[in-house]
């Protein structure tokens, strides 16, 4: 409906002192009314209300949206009271949309809207009015503004900010429980009206949710939903404004909503009995099976921790939790053995790690299982008595004495014999050997503890049947002492008695060693083979001894060196002793002592050399060396620099080039033989080093008619007879064949194109070193006859 609105001038009232406000009255009137004008009014109080002029008094003008009308939309009228409808007065609009969006009709005040208009893309718009004289253009009323307002109406829907919502709630929760809530905008004017009252409704998903009309909370409408048969819903949400009433516009979104998992199923092992089988021969930690529980939940609601919790097999078994596939390995925790129990039982249990107290109302989150394990039997190696031995002897023991024994059995109820030998590895002397049969280990060399106190030995049993199985074992023989060797001098002493020495003056202290090695440690005696008249000796009770002098003086002219022999003893059972003998030397000595010659000659040469003599003496032997070292430098520039013969190998040049016959000019130039001048140098030899460049002598030069045969005759007796000229022939090339020989071409090249057959038979005349070729060529008539 349009509403025609009008824009009414009033006077305005003013109060004069004790009067009451004037008030300003503003209504919509379809035709303009004239202004009142200036009256008195009789008040109550005896006083004359005045009015004062106001040229414009303005209201709001209201315009409804989306107009679709074919004519522009009146929107309401201007008019002023100095308007005397001559059409002297020219109203004028200025502000939001003047002349565009708004237009006056500047004759009667009508204005009017060109378009349509959208509220939500301006809800009001402010305009100024203004009225003028047409003839002098100034204006007879101040300039006023005012406000159009648009009136809304329901044109737009609710809209969600999301076309799809993904939300989760966890299974089994209870009615009511919120889940999303989803909330859609609607661009009407609130304000007026219900355009923009939204209602929200489910129209997908019941009876599992259910909707807030008001808030858009979407909230479980049933109990105890199950993840496990459902996980996934599809829910769709509309929204309706007006309040939902019919006419209203709606809009809808859907909502995926998920189950999330909680701990409410216990694990569950899909047999009562599991079966497994493990070999007699693993090794501890070997894993021989698992087990598996499972669980309908997922993550970590559905971990599980395994465990044995009875049986008979708890002490040989264990069980690990692998985290990544949930499974119970079982794993051997003590060796086994066939022969003393072929089958186990073990109960295992699975039980949850995460339980959530709100189920436990559900039951146990545990199962048992029993697990029968057996146990099959292998051939197995031979076993030990011992897992090592030790065996102590003395080395003193004769050849073929037994040592010791070891005892080895087999485990399997075969009880296959057992043969014995030893790891030659651990024995590279052969000092020891075995009984196969019995294990007996006896020597078979004789034994030394001074050269090894210990033997390492390993023993290695197998069965005869199956060599392939076999132990071994170590076996550790220690050698005991035997005192079979006689001390002797610990060290080498270089003894001396100066001339002028005192009787029971001390001259050297002694010492011994033994190899053997005694419980009760080590005891010498020392002693001299013989009543010496020169020197005694004096044990000192601690393993040493010290050397006298028993007479006034000594002579080293008469005697220079004294030999004295010492006798050393052990005290170990049976005594050993050996006789050691000093070499006493008689010396010239200082009076305190000190040795300063031993020797009889010494008394001829002189004390010393001076330092000036032994400079001398070093200064000849450099100049010697320096001489012998040029003599060397000179004899090696004469030798040839091939020395020897991979040096000649190595430097061989082959010239193996035919040549291209008389048209080859460059292969070689006869004209150099003939003509000696055309040399620029001379060519030196290049495998010696030459000591003196001689100026090459010049020859004069042959005639051109000169038999090259001459020529180099006379070269040759020239260089004979030149000093300069190497001692051995140099030159490697020949250019003169000679005369024709007399038995002519020895080549088969022309065979081919003599008339019939040739006869060879005087190469029997040239020789023995022909014969060969003669009986190759000279039999081909007898040949043919055969």
């Amino acid at each position: 409906m349009t509403i025609y609105q009008l824009l009414v001038l009033f006077p305005l009232w003013v109060c004069l002192p004790h009067f009451c406000s004037p008030e300003i009255m503003f209504r919509r009137t379809p035709t303009p009314q004239k202004r009142i004008l200036g009256a008195r009014v009789p008040r109550s109080d005896g006083k004359i209300l005045h009015r004062q002029k106001r040229g414009w008094m303005w209201n709001q003008f209201f315009l409804l949206e989306e107009y679709t009308g074919s004519d522009y939309q009146y929107v309401g009228k201007l008019h002023s009271d100095q308007d005397k409808g001559d059409g002297s007065l020219k109203y004028i609009l200025s502000g939001d949309g003047a002349g565009t969006l708004f237009i006056i009709d500047e004759k009667t005040g009508d204005i009017h809207a060109t378009r349509r208009i959208d509220r939500e893309e301006k809800a009001f718009y402010t305009l100024r009015a203004q009225a003028i004289n047409r003839r002098t253009l100034r204006p007879v009323e101040p300039e006023s503004e005012f406000v159009i307002k648009i009136h809304d109406i329901n044109d737009n829907e609710p809209t969600f900010p999301e076309e799809i919502y993904t939300a989760s709630v966890p299974e089994m929760s209870v009615v009511g429980t919120s889940v999303v809530q989803v909330t859609a905008t609607d661009a009407d004017d609130p304000s007026y009206g219900n355009s923009a009252r939204v209602i929200y409704s489910i129209l997908q998903g019941q009876p599992y949710f259910s909707v807030e009309p008001e808030t858009g909370i979407i909230r479980t409408a049933l109990p105890n939903m199950n993840r496990e048969n459902r996980e996934q819903y599809q829910v769709v949400i509309q929204a309706k404004d007006m309040g939902g009433q019919m006419g209203g516009l709606s809009g809808t979104t859907t909502v995926n909503i998920t189950l999330t998992d909680v701990n409410d199923n216990p694990p569950r092992f899909p047999q009562n009995t599991i079966h497994l089988r493990v070999l007699e021969s693993s090794p501890i930690g070997t894993a021989i099976g698992s087990v598996k529980a499972t669980d309908a939940d997922t993550g970590k609601n559905a971990e599980v921790e395994y465990r044995i919790i009875d049986g008979d097999g708890t002490d040989m078994f264990d069980i690990i939790t692998e985290k990544d596939t949930q499974e119970g390995i079982i794993t051997v925790k003590k060796p086994l053995d066939y022969e003393s129990r072929r089958l186990y039982t073990l109960k295992v249990e699975a039980e949850n790690t995460h339980v959530d107290p709100r189920f436990y109302y559900l039951g146990p989150f545990k199962d048992t299982t029993i697990v029968k394990i057996s146990v099959e039997d292998v051939d197995e190696p031979p076993i030990f008595s011992r897992a090592s031995y030790l065996f102590e002897v003395h080395e003193d023991i004769e050849v073929g004495t037994i040592i010791g024994t070891v005892m080895a059995r087999d485990p399997d109820s075969t009880s296959s014999p057992i043969r014995f030998s030893l790891d030659r590895h651990t024995d590279l002397d052969r000092i020891f050997n075995i009984h196969s049969g019995n294990g007996s280990l006896y020597t078979s060399k004789p034994l030394d503890r001074e050269l090894s106190q210990w033997h390492n030995l390993t023993v290695i049993a197998a069965e005869i049947n199956n060599p392939k199985e076999m132990t071994r074992v170590a076996v550790f023989v220690r050698i005991l002492d035997v005192n079979d060797n006689a001390p002797q001098f610990a060290v080498f002493y270089d003894t001396f008695v100066c001339e002028n020495a005192r009787p029971g003056q001390l001259i050297q202290t002694i010492s011994a060693v033994d190899k053997d090695d005694p419980l009760g440690g080590q005891k010498f005696f020392f002693s001299l083979a013989a009543v010496n008249p020169n020197f005694t000796v004096q044990d000192n009770e601690d393993n040493t001894a010290r050397i006298l002098t028993r007479k006034n003086g000594f002579n080293r002219h008469e005697i220079n060196t004294y030999l004295l022999p010492v006798v050393i003893s052990d005290n170990d059972y049976p005594i050993q002793s050996s006789t050691g003998t000093l070499s006493i030397r008689v010396c010239t000595c200082d009076s305190q002592g000190n040795m300063q010659s031993c020797s009889a000659e010494a008394l001829l040469l002189p004390a010393g050399l001076s330092t000036g003599a032994l400079i001398a003496i070093l200064l000849c032997i450099i100049i010697l060396l320096v001489v012998l070292f040029a003599a060397l430098k000179r004899q090696r520039k004469k030798e040839p620099l091939i020395l020897s013969k991979e040096d000649i190998r190595d430097n061989i040049v082959s010239y193996n080039d035919e040549g291209g016959g008389e048209e080859d000019t460059q292969a070689f130039d006869i004209g150099t033989l003939r003509n000696p001048a055309a040399i620029e140098e001379k060519k030196l030899r290049r495998d010696i080093i030459p000591e003196t460049l001689f100026i090459p002598r010049r020859t004069p030069t042959a005639p051109d008619n000169t038999d090259v045969r001459d020529f180099i005759n006379e070269r040759l007796k020239e260089h004979d007879l030149d000093p300069t000229a190497p001692p051995y022939d140099s030159l490697a090339t020949y250019a003169y064949e000679g005369n024709d020989s007399i038995a002519e071409s020895l080549s088969s090249l022309e065979s081919g194109t003599t008339d019939g057959d040739q006869n060879y038979d005087y190469l029997r005349e040239w020789g023995p070193r022909f014969n060969k070729l003669a009986e190759m060529y000279g039999g081909g008539e007898s040949d043919k006859d055969s």
